[in-house]
């Protein structure tokens, strides 16, 4: 191999792992999903939500249209807007995920030996939400309502379990003219579950809280902050409202792992310090911003 050869290689190689690394969440994610829609969803003859949904209420209206086929075909649409809108890096992930998705519906089929209607939908929800979520951890997608919520989560921040959510419960509503009531309400079990494990997987784990402390004692709590969890903070100028005494406020951002080694410090510091803890919708920067890779 000549040094050229070598200097491509190793140039590549980031995109190489990259891509390989994204595939292997498709997989993983579409084999776990599949496993949920046949081992549980079809046995049960749950409702599901999102293009999955339209694909088994037309199955089990006409079974020899195969869900992995209807699946297929209801994708085109979301495939175009996702070029426009999201980026064709993400469409051509999601291409790839579409067709695994569609390869592991035919092909995972295992029994579940669960026969509790309610066991069976929170363990659908619980897998279905891990398989989703997995899947929108890479840089693509299984196509369906899963490029929707991406669309939506750019644009407007709109979390995806709650795009997911919203559109499952339309084709939830469409299904109570086919299906019984007690059907419907075990899915709607299901898609609730669903969609908190996916808003956990994608988000939850690296989710950010905002801290402000006002302390006599800032400046001493700001180098440990700096020295012990290695974060940036801003101090801000305030002003009591009732004594007119002016105060500096610290402000940082940490993860959930870091909070309790902040608190910690704060109090050895300053036992009377005042400390508010917020949650983030999401945070941008380099170093401790937590937005998904879309």
């Amino acid at each position: 191999m000549t040094k050229e050869s070598k200097h491509t290689l190793a140039a590549l190689w980031p995109t190489i792992r990259q891509a390989a690394w994204t595939c292997i969440l498709l997989a993983a994610g579409s084999a776990i999903c599949a496993a949920a829609v046949n081992g549980i969803l079809i046995p049960r003859e749950f409702v599901s939500g999102g293009f999955t949904g339209l694909a088994l209420v037309l199955h089990y209206l006409w079974p020899l249209l195969p869900v992995s086929v209807l699946y297929f075909l209801f994708n085109v649409p979301l495939f175009v807007a996702s070029w426009f809108f999201v980026g064709r890096r993400f469409f051509a992930y999601s291409v790839v995920g579409m067709a695994v998705y569609a390869v592991t519906l035919d092909w995972v089929r295992l029994p579940i030996p669960v026969t509790d209607p309610l066991l069976s939908a929170l363990l659908a929800g619980i897998l279905m939400g891990i398989g989703m979520g997995i899947i929108l951890r890479s840089t693509g997608s299984a196509g369906g309502t899963d490029i929707l919520s991406v669309i939506l989560y750019q644009r407007w921040s709109v979390r995806p379990g709650a795009t997911i959510l919203a559109s499952n419960l339309l084709i939830l509503i469409l299904s109570l003219i086919f299906f019984s009531l007690e059907i419907v309400l075990y899915t709607l079990i299901y898609l609730y579950v669903s969609s908190q494990i996916i808003d956990i997987v994608v988000m939850g784990l690296s989710r950010r809280k905002v801290v402000f402390v006002i302390s006599r004692e800032w400046e001493a709590i700001s180098r440990r902050v700096l020295k012990e969890i290695d974060r940036g903070l801003t101090i801000l100028h305030g002003e009591g409202g009732y004594s007119g005494h002016r105060q500096q406020v610290l402000y940082t951002v940490v993860t959930f792992r870091e909070l309790g080694l902040l608190k910690r410090i704060v109090r050895e510091a300053d036992p009377a310090a005042f400390v508010v803890v917020t949650d983030t919708q999401e945070v941008m920067g380099p170093r401790i911003g937590n937005q998904p890779p879309w």
